[in-house]
């Protein structure tokens, strides 16, 4: 271990002297306070490091001592519902041990928790031959989660011993004999460092959506589990919201949230909310199946930047044991800035807008870590971690460095506009300036849930609101009256997509999460009003007649029907229209 003075101090970067045996990326202990960094540059016997707290009141010849490890995370048992910092202390334990809401300078209090007991249950037996990845046995953590105790990679040998029993997470539960003839005391906990990504067999091409319930993602622009997606918009737009949307109702095993550099009240109203939220599918608390990096504006900047890595090493965990995985970055521009800060106090030769030249790099070795895999062990399990990124670009200018560089790595693009957001259209993403590329690869899984119908309806929906984008110029020069019937037709089965199907009301139990069945049966309606509408003026019928038909209103406020009675409500509303279409062409030819 390197042990050293400090040279300088310069904000969170302290650059210290006698570090020649240091190696990039180790741990370090700064000053007797024994705050923790970790060595970002190393220049003969001078090593930078970047300190993950308060240097105030630091000054030259203090000591600085490597620890010869790199930044890691502990993983086991006691994640689920856990609030961690960016560099996973558990904010809730420290609190605890200092009476104080502030974060104590050089406090250390392990990840998961040295007391708790947790009830073992062997899988694997002695004598069994085991590979990195293989499962010894089962912990079962909250009622939603049960946590697969695995060999660590890279780790194989026969298992010499194995015991069912309640344990401590340090404790030794099971003995594995290497091929050397060594032996390995394997417990509860795995340490993995959050800079490396963990192995896998081999990527598979994501074929399966991640059903969020939100009705203009699920429709129009999906997300394959496994995928990754940009929320990019200005400030006021929902970038949270969204992201808060997708944690509760998105179809994931174990939901990772990381709030990056975002604002206290924000990160506040997530753990207020969380525990009090009833998973749908299961019925308890969504915090049972959902871990939480809590990084606010006001943390040390530094800490931001480990952050993310934090919370995907986290989710690579359980995605290795075969579960889907939710990530959410809010937001990766904060993250940005805290490089750019840090390669400004390195002096490195800043890129566009002062970024680091490197900055795409580090944002593609991030998305890169999401996938759909095979994950190492025998058993050949799958697991997916779908990673959902928001970027908060400067006055809402997309033409920046961050939203750039993440555009050109990810396949899902949901653009928010601040014109929809002030008119309280949620979610406010702009249908006519998103994509999905997932599309081609998710339409055949969409179509075998509705006899075919799902690309067809969506395709025939974004037809008419690309129709009524061209049509509003129109209208702004000579008015709607000057439209054909035809075309105020269109007008009209667009402003209800916009307004009856694409707009969600978020604080509504029956609308803030809308079932694909339901989705269908929605589309179903309102191009059933659009198509019947264009064979109705066809054969005679004048336009005001259709516009003002009664069983608009029904249509516009199907959304709100709770689940069990849609298909007879659907059915009334379908007579209802055909009735009413009936009604207006007898009219006509009166």
């Amino acid at each position: 271990m390197a042990k050293g003075t400090i040279k300088k101090v310069s904000g969170p970067l302290v650059v210290a002297t006698g570090m020649r045996d240091a190696n990039m990326f180790d741990v370090c202990r700064v000053s007797d306070r024994r705050l923790i960094g970790e060595v970002i540059e190393i220049h003969g016997d001078e090593a930078s490091v970047q300190v993950y707290e308060e240097t105030a009141g630091l000054a030259p010849g203090e000591p600085v001592e490597s620890t010869g490890a790199p930044l890691s995370v502990e993983l086991g048992p006691g994640l689920m519902g856990s609030i961690y910092d960016g560099i996973q202390r558990p904010l809730a334990e420290i609190m605890k041990q200092t009476n104080s809401n502030l974060l104590a300078r050089g406090i250390e209090v392990p990840a998961l928790s040295r007391e708790k007991v947790w009830h073992f249950v062997p899988t694997a037996k002695a004598g069994d031959h085991l590979v990195g990845g293989d499962i010894l046995g089962t912990v079962q953590e909250t009622h939603i989660i049960t946590q697969k105790i695995m060999v660590p990679p890279n780790t194989e040998g026969d298992l010499k011993s194995i015991q069912e029993g309640d344990f401590k997470a340090t404790d030794t539960v099971a003995v594995l004999k290497l091929a050397d003839g060594t032996e390995k005391e394997l417990t509860l906990i795995q340490k993995w460092p959050v800079r490396r990504e963990r192995p896998y067999v081999k990527k598979i091409a994501p074929d399966k959506p991640l059903i969020t319930g939100q009705r203009v993602i699920d429709t129009l622009f999906p997300i394959a589990m496994g995928g990754v997606a940009a929320i990019p918009g200005p400030f006021g737009s929902g970038k949270t919201v969204v992201q808060h949307q997708l944690a509760k109702w998105a179809e994931a095993d174990v939901v990772v949230y990381i709030g990056c550099g975002e604002r206290g009240n924000e990160m506040t109203d997530v753990l207020n909310e969380f525990p009090a939220l009833k998973d749908p599918k299961t019925g308890y608390s969504l915090m049972e199946r959902t871990v939480l990096i809590a990084n606010t504006s006001d943390m040390p900047v530094a800490a931001r930047e480990a952050s993310i890595y934090t919370g995907i090493t986290i989710a690579e965990y359980f995605r290795d044991m075969g579960y889907s995985v939710a990530l959410m970055a809010d937001s990766t521009s904060r993250w940005a800035e805290a490089l750019r800060e840090m390669s400004g106090r390195l002096e490195e030769m800043p890129g566009e807008e002062g970024y680091p030249a490197y900055l795409s790099s580090r944002l593609a070795q991030f998305y890169e870590r999401a996938g759909h895999v095979v994950t190492l062990g025998s058993e050949g399990r799958e697991g997916t971690l779908s990673a959902i990124g928001a970027v908060s670009p400067a006055g809402g200018d997309i033409s920046e460095p961050v939203s750039q560089a993440t555009l050109r790595i990810v396949k899902v693009f949901w653009r928010l506009d601040s014109e929809l957001a002030y008119q309280r259209h949620f979610p406010a993403i702009n249908w006519l300036s998103s994509y999905s590329l997932y599309l081609d690869s998710l339409g055949k899984w969409f179509d075998s849930q509705t006899d075919g119908e799902w690309m067809k309806l969506r395709g025939q929906m974004m037809r008419i609101l690309q129709q009524e984008s061209e049509l509003n110029e129109m209208v702004q020069l000579v008015g709607m009256d000057a439209l054909s019937a035809p075309d105020r037709l269109t007008m009209e089965a667009a402003r209800s997509i916009r307004e009856d199907y694409l707009n969600q009301n978020a604080f509504m139990d029956s609308d803030t999460y809308t079932t694909l069945e339901k989705q269908h049966l929605m589309m179903k309606l309102i191009l059933a009003y659009f198509d019947k509408g264009n064979e109705a003026l066809k054969n005679g019928a004048t336009i005001d007649s259709l516009v003002k038909l009664d069983c608009r209103e029904d249509i516009g406020r199907y959304k709100y029907t709770d689940i069990e009675k849609i298909h007879e409500e659907y059915d009334r509303i379908m007579k209802n229209l055909e009735s009413g279409i009936r009604e207006a062409l007898d009219k006509s030819q009166e």
